[in-house]
């Protein structure tokens, strides 16, 4: 049981590992290491419940990572895990996977712990506030995760956080697969799609492990849902706030800036910043608009550019927080209030914020679309 075992973290370039303390044990180098799989049932064999939470609105990689992991503990330990995240689904695609595939996903605003409850951080991480623990009011016994961890302090009895793998999924998924776990179509569909999603915008480096779990759950999943998800009907107000995040964003210089007063849901920014990157000429990207109170950012970098985490991390400094990836980053800015006012007086200070983090001279901004094209074909 977890009980004979230390833990300690291993920095190696493939993320953060687990290994035994053999100082403690007399470990013997020559028995073989066990898997991370194994590692991570034997840490919750020793607790009565387990809790896997997501980041709020989760995403398809925090819902099908924390399914899997809840199959993997129900099918192993022969314990009932319950999978949670706080906030919406929101995104056309994500509210359409949810439907079709039935992930056990339970949307709160509060959890009561049971006593004897091993609480699992899935695609988020200690330091994180967009969960339904932030700021380490519940000490989680694992975290599994893909993102960077920035200066938190880990101290969770398992730890595999791996930057360099494309998605919380891929390492879900490998843990399924160190098992013999086979998953039905439906939560291959999930873990699949999930990668997909993923892999937008800049970030394409393949790990051995993506490739491989990619390869091994392409054999079971359902294309007609993959196709059908990735096709999901969009509402009418998306079209209303696409079009407005376009007429309302600067370009200065090499970086673009869109900061909308208001949006039908935040995923709208990280697709906005999306397609901005992709403008010719623009190295990154701070899109930002005003949901339930605060203000949601999403920032990208163009490939072989600048660091989106790091650069969401210095504009925020000492008014939100953000983290990511590489290349794909994202931040909040909370309890704002709403109306186009909050945006008014935030633009001048975010525009500071990302120029000087950007190493731009202040400088007059040009509409990415000139007003004298938006007049003329209304």
């Amino acid at each position: 049981m977890v009980s004979d075992y230390r833990i300690r973290r291993k920095e190696c370039r493939g993320g953060i590992h687990l290994a035994t303390d053999s100082a403690h044990r007399g470990f013997d180098m020559k028995r073989p290491r066990l898997l991370r799989s194994e590692r991570l049932l034997r840490v919750l064999a020793d607790y009565q419940h387990v809790l896997v939470v997501m980041h709020d609105n989760p995403d398809p990689d925090a819902i099908a990572a924390g399914w899997a992991i809840v199959w993997l503990v129900e099918e192993k330990l022969g314990k009932k895990a319950r999978l949670v995240g706080g906030g919406e689904i929101i995104r056309a695609e994500n509210r359409h996977m949810v439907k079709l595939l039935q992930p056990p996903v339970e949307l709160v605003r509060g959890v009561d712990l049971l006593p004897k409850t091993a609480v699992v951080l899935v695609d988020c991480g200690l330091g994180a506030y967009n969960h339904l623990f932030p700021g380490g009011k519940v000490a989680p016994v694992a975290v599994i995760d893909h993102h960077l961890l920035g200066d938190c302090d880990c101290k969770a009895l398992f730890q595999d956080v791996r930057p360099n793998a494309m998605a919380s999924a891929s390492i879900a998924a490998g843990y399924l697969r160190e098992q013999n776990l086979k998953p039905d179509p439906r939560l291959a569909t999930a873990l699949l799609y999930a990668i997909r999603t993923e892999t937008r915008g800049n970030e394409i480096h393949y790990t051995r492990l993506d490739r491989s779990v990619w390869m091994w759950l392409s054999e079971r999943a359902d294309p007609t849902a993959l196709a059908e998800i990735e096709n999901a009907p969009l509402v009418p107000e998306y079209f209303a706030d696409m079009a407005l995040a376009l007429q309302g964003t600067f370009i200065y210089g090499d970086t673009a800036l869109c900061l909308l007063p208001r949006a039908h849901g935040p995923e709208i920014v990280g697709e906005v910043a999306d397609l901005l990157i992709r403008c010719e000429g623009i190295r990154r990207v701070l899109c930002g608009a005003v949901f339930h109170d605060d203000l949601v950012l999403s920032v990208r970098t163009e490939r072989n550019g600048e660091d989106a985490a790091a650069l969401v991390r210095h504009t925020l400094e000492g008014i939100g927080f953000g983290g990511g990836h590489r290349h794909r980053a994202g931040g909040k800015i909370p309890g704002l209030g709403r109306g186009p006012e909050v945006i008014d007086l935030l633009q001048d200070e975010l525009l500071s914020r990302w120029l000087i983090t950007c190493g731009i001279d202040r400088q007059r901004g040009r509409h990415l679309i000139a007003r004298r094209e938006i007049v003329e074909n209304l």
